[in-house]
């Protein structure tokens, strides 16, 4: 509940617990054992927020937020805790919501480029080596100089076929390329195909703004990724995780402290999200988990263990709920400590008693103050959520995917002329190259024949005029010795018959 530009969630006998808008980009975290509360304390936060005119983004792994649409209907356990939390002005209603998903059954789909992603923070998704990585970005380079768009998978896989195919044309321009390399990225890229990354990669791509919307009466609009399917691909979870918190930081003006958040994202079952991620791509969350609060972007983790967050990340998180943890073995007991030392302690009880003893919807809980203190903790009673607690019917879901104001600006995929086409065309000029190198040589090599014919018919020609005119000097040679031989002759015929 929103009172007082404050979001009221929890109460006990002598406290009213509230979530500050103006410390809510300080991030936070919900933690507890299954069954404990935490779907219920993130769906009445998120109703806060909407309340408030902040919208928010819920990673809904269970299908079970999906309610938020619908207006809750009071039952015996509702009205009890209205009751006994003594809840003035409380009122059941429905709440603005947009539904999206990334495999596009529940939700307006999500997308986005190849090229929007670039190369290093593929690199890093794809977990590639540094040879990997710079031969992934002379792809992006020689597609980038070529006006090759980049937009799914398809696209980049050809483009790297081609760049592998013709590296020697490329390797005095753009740096060495070699055949190992494109090969380890092409299976990277397999690998995330098969976990549904043609799903993600295409167009249109998601205009983050749109997750900005609010409604007439100018509550936040409380947009569901339906991640059922999602989380079960946990390559494309971090993948789309990163891609997220990446684009709200690079494309979110600096706006330093603001009365309260313009986004806050809640990623639930956060232990999905870590478990199976690289300590590269972990490096990158906490990166911007760091930064990003200066963009007015709260990130909120839902998990059951504390210690399913890393610690660079928990120690960024300054609002704290946590419900019961229970204790069957050392481990367990260990992360009762952990989770009871992350609060500032108060006198009255005792923190780690008082996580392993608390019932269902009571959470341990910690506020950031107006001065941005954390608040001594307290043992409360989360409120009930003013919205349907469950799921709904595919033929409602469908319904407000129908009559949102984004209806059909995503749902069907756009296709346009890019690499794939560009690099058969580029495949196809340069094998005319070839044909027309290999012409020109012939061509050569024939002008050269008929040259060197023309040479030698020429060098013949000439030898046979040579030999034609020594033959007509020798004749008249001889025509001239001939004659003179025969004066000499009659003149001594002469002299001796005188």
């Amino acid at each position: 509940m929103y009172i007082n530009n404050k979001i009221l969630m929890a109460k006990n006998d002598s406290s009213e617990l509230y979530l500050l808008p103006r410390m809510a980009n300080r991030h936070g975290l919900i933690t507890g054992a299954s069954g404990s509360g935490k779907t219920i304390t993130l769906k009445v936060m998120a109703e806060g927020f909407s309340s408030a005119s902040v919208p928010v983004l819920l990673v809904d792994v269970k299908g079970d937020l999906a309610g938020t649409c619908k207006m809750g209907v009071a039952n015996e356990n509702i009205y009890n805790r209205i009751e006994k939390l003594k809840l003035e002005g409380f009122k059941h209603q429905a709440f603005p919501v947009n539904f999206f998903d990334v495999f596009k059954k529940n939700g307006h789909p999500i997308r986005t480029t190849i090229a929007d992603i670039g190369p290093r923070l593929l690199s890093r998704m794809l977990n590639l080596s540094d040879a990997q990585e710079g031969n992934l970005a002379i792809a992006f380079e020689i597609a980038k100089d070529s006006n090759m768009k980049l937009n799914d998978l398809n696209d980049l896989n050809d483009l790297l076929t081609f760049v592998s195919e013709n590296k020697d044309r490329f390797n005095s321009e753009y740096g060495n390329i070699t055949t190992q390399s494109i090969g380890s990225i092409k299976r990277n890229l397999l690998a995330l195909k098969q976990d549904g990354g043609d799903n993600f990669f295409g167009k249109p791509s998601l205009d983050l703004f749109d997750l900005m919307q609010y409604d007439q009466y100018g509550r936040g609009f409380i947009n569901i990724l339906d991640a059922q399917e999602l989380f079960k691909k946990p390559t494309l979870y971090a993948v789309f995780l990163i891609w997220l918190l990446n684009n709200l930081y690079d494309n979110m003006p600096e706006v330093g402290d603001l009365d309260k958040p313009k986004l806050v994202l809640c990623l639930d079952e956060a232990h999905l999200i870590f478990s199976e991620m690289s300590s590269h791509l972990i490096k990158q969350i906490t990166q911007i988990v760091k930064l990003i609060r200066s963009k007015g972007i709260g990130v909120y983790f839902i998990s059951q263990s504390p210690s399913d967050v890393p610690d660079e990340i928990l120690a960024q998180l300054g609002n704290k709920v946590q419900h019961v943890l229970r204790s069957y073995t050392p481990s367990d007991e260990k992360a009762i400590k952990a989770a009871s030392n992350a609060f500032r302690a108060n006198p009255n009880f005792k923190t780690e008693d008082a996580i392993r003893n608390l019932a269902t919807g009571e959470a341990v809980v910690s506020f950031l103050n107006e001065k941005g203190e954390p608040s001594v903790c307290e043992v409360a009673s989360i409120l009930p959520p003013q919205s349907l607690m469950g799921t709904i019917s595919d033929s409602d879901r469908e319904a407000v995917i129908r009559q949102s104001r984004i209806y059909m600006k995503y749902e069907n995929e756009v296709n346009e002329i890019s690499a794939s086409e560009m690099v058969d065309s580029a495949r196809e000029q340069i094998e005319n190259e070839k044909l027309e190198a290999i012409r020109l040589k012939e061509e050569a090599k024939e002008q050269e024949k008929t040259a060197k014919l023309k040479a030698k018919e020429e060098e013949k020609r000439k030898q046979a005029l040579d030999k034609q005119s020594n033959k007509i000097v020798k004749q008249v040679g001889n025509k001239f010795v001939n004659k003179a031989t025969t004066k000499v002759v009659n003149s001594i015929w002469k002299s001796i018959f005188k």
